[in-house]
């Protein structure tokens, strides 16, 4: 039984209520969060009314598995009258008038918010240490980075501070935090979740999914929050019902792509290489593929997701809402120096970076080139679901970063994205689960990648290795 499903269980049978359960959680967030920083924003007295409102609710026998559950939010997504502001100084003092729809959906269910999780600003990094408010630190070891850009709320779940939280991966935002912190982390097919009151940053790459503690968990939840929204044209319609996880994998048809594991650290393809035999002796058929395209994922993916950076970010001007600089000439100035202000030095990099791909004389030399090679890779993915059934891959090519790390040397930042970003580019769904540690007792992550909208089979395929590798993710008690 899940994590989910234990706590759901105890609060139907009346063993602990949800206000109890909310306080222990409180409780531990207080303890830990001076340490991790792992949220931006507490909301300890509305957690606490929520869970008294979420036990009401399962007296009258009208909760789901969610009611009651303490979880966490990126600080991303809309939140009605609190703080959303992506970790930035620009969008200091913002709080939305609506919440986003995946919000809504799970405070409908009885839903008990600890808070707001750090990440990088604006989602860009891979490490978290863009966020104004200062990195969260990985509670395997916390001199190491939680990885980005969902970093705080892959260290609020592995803490335990957080039964479930929501992330945003544009890159592998969602899955290379869960790697580096040994979590679960689902991205689902793109659109299968609204997008609604998620602060854009490459649109037509973003994605929200879960981080959790098992494989079921993630289930459980994309089940909570997934579903056409009017509101979202890019939205879908997903498959009625429950996601039924089997965990069988006879007869299931798995491709591992040359690719993937180029330049990847030796104990972790080890590692990949281990559970792609688990998964052989259980009877699932494993093929070495090639996908040629994959080698120009991550140029394309940069210039695809800084071209959208540079148009979504350009409402912040300090007119509207957030951060406005104080002395200024004129309103040009104004807007100048705020922006120049507001924003940190990774965000203004992919800004400028995005407008110049876009920019006339550059337009066809860049941006133009990368849409037409992100068809290729497309197409190419097209051509290997046909045959198989599952892609295993590393979820990263590196464990986690020490602190500091990637300040001395961003280009391993941006490689660190090789393993995730052609998800993004097809818009496929994906899970990174634990599958061992390195030398230095680092968490493994290793992605299984289905076809679009195929989101059950990747998690059932999950399941399998989680059972039968025997992982359990362990909540860190004693923080490092």
């Amino acid at each position: 039984m899940s994590r989910i499903q234990q706590l759901s269980s105890a609060l139907r049978d009346k063993k602990i209520s949800s206000e109890e359960l909310t306080i222990e959680y409180v409780k531990r967030t207080e303890r830990l969060n001076p340490v991790l920083n792992a949220y931006v924003c507490t909301t300890f007295a509305e957690a606490i009314d929520n869970a008294r409102a979420a036990d009401k609710l399962i007296a009258k026998g009208e909760g789901t598995l969610l009611t009651g559950i303490p979880m966490a939010l990126k600080d991303n997504i809309a939140t009605d009258g609190l703080p959303t502001t992506c970790c930035s100084k620009i969008l200091q003092g913002y709080r939305p008038y609506y919440d986003a729809a995946v919000w809504q959906k799970l405070k409908s269910q009885g839903a008990v918010l600890m808070g707001k999780t750090n990440m990088d600003e604006f989602a860009m990094g891979s490490t978290s240490e863009t966020s104004v408010y200062g990195a969260p630190l990985n509670p395997v070891n916390t001199a190491h980075v939680t990885g980005g850009s969902s970093g705080g709320s892959a260290a609020a779940v592995k803490a335990d501070m957080a039964v479930y939280a929501l992330g945003s991966d544009t890159g592998g935002s969602i899955r290379q935090p869960a790697a580096f912190c040994g979590a679960v982390g689902f991205k689902p097919t793109y659109g299968a979740v609204s997008r609604y009151g998620l602060i854009a940053y490459g649109s037509s790459l973003d994605q929200i999914g879960p981080l959790t503690s098992s494989v079921q968990d993630a289930a459980i939840v994309y089940d909570a929050i997934r579903g056409k929204d009017v509101r979202d044209q890019t939205s879908l319609c997903t498959p009625q019902g429950e996601t039924k996880l089997t965990g069988d994998v006879k007869g299931l048809k798995i491709g591992v792509a040359d690719e993937f594991f180029e330049g990847i650290n030796p104990e972790i393809k080890s590692a990949i290489d281990a559970a792609i035999c688990l998964y052989e002796r259980a009877g699932a058929q494993v093929k070495r593929i090639s996908i040629p395209a994959l080698k120009s994922a991550l140029p394309v993916y940069y210039i695809i997701a800084c071209a959208e950076a540079s148009s979504n970010l350009g409402r912040y001007d300090g007119i509207r809402y957030g951060f406005r600089a104080k002395d200024y000439a004129d309103i040009d100035d104004m807007v100048v120096k705020t922006r120049t202000q507001g924003f940190g030095r990774e965000v203004k990099k992919r800004i400028m970076l995005g407008t110049y791909v876009l920019s006339s004389g550059y337009f066809d030399a860049y941006y133009k080139k990368a849409c037409l090679i992100r068809q290729q890779i497309i197409s190419e993915f097209k051509n290997v679901f046909s045959d198989c059934d599952i892609l295993i891959a590393p979820a990263a090519p590196v464990t986690a970063f020490t602190l500091g790390y990637s300040g001395g040397n961003p280009i391993e930042m941006y490689l660190s994205d090789v393993c995730t970003v052609p998800v993004n580019i097809a818009g496929l769904p994906a899970v990174s689960l634990p599958c061992g540690k390195d030398k230095q007792g680092l968490p493994i992550g290793m992605q299984v990648i289905a076809d679009r909208l195929c989101d059950g089979t990747a998690l059932s395929a999950a399941l399998f290795f989680e059972k039968e590798a025997g992982i359990v993710i362990e909540n860190q008690g004693d923080i490092k």
